[in-house]
């Protein structure tokens, strides 16, 4: 039977037999590899979606207030990332970053709302 060698560096493996890798640091090193491709996009999302979390929650500690669109934007909110919308009956329509939301009305303000039933 063939020697099983290490998937990340190639030095052979002992120990069990469906061992993949000789050390955790090369799992680690093989693992990052295979996600390094997407991981970059996928990370400035999660950053964005985060920060628009975090900008929204602060400028609405009461759960719901109306703010201009430019306050938004001078914090770095960006419009472009939302985790959720929601319609309602009358066809208005709400974006949420997780729990924090906000709707769109008129002359550049925003209502700032929060979903309770996401808080614990």
């Amino acid at each position: 039977m063939p020697e099983k060698r290490c998937a990340a560096c190639g030095v052979p493996i002992v120990g069990r037999t469906d061992k993949k890798f000789c050390s955790d640091q090369c799992r680690s090193t093989y693992n990052n590899g295979l996600n390094s491709d997407c991981n970059k996009y996928i990370r400035n999302v999660n950053n964005a979606l985060r920060r628009n979390r975090r900008i929204l929650d602060a400028l609405n500690p009461g759960g719901k207030i109306k703010v201009n669109g430019s306050r938004l934007k001078e914090e770095g909110f960006d419009f472009r990332y939302h985790t959720a919308t929601y319609k309602t009956r009358d066809g208005v329509m709400y974006y949420y970053c997780y729990d924090q939301g906000y709707l769109p009305m008129d002359k550049n303000y925003y209502l700032l709302v929060t979903r309770l039933e996401f808080q614990y």
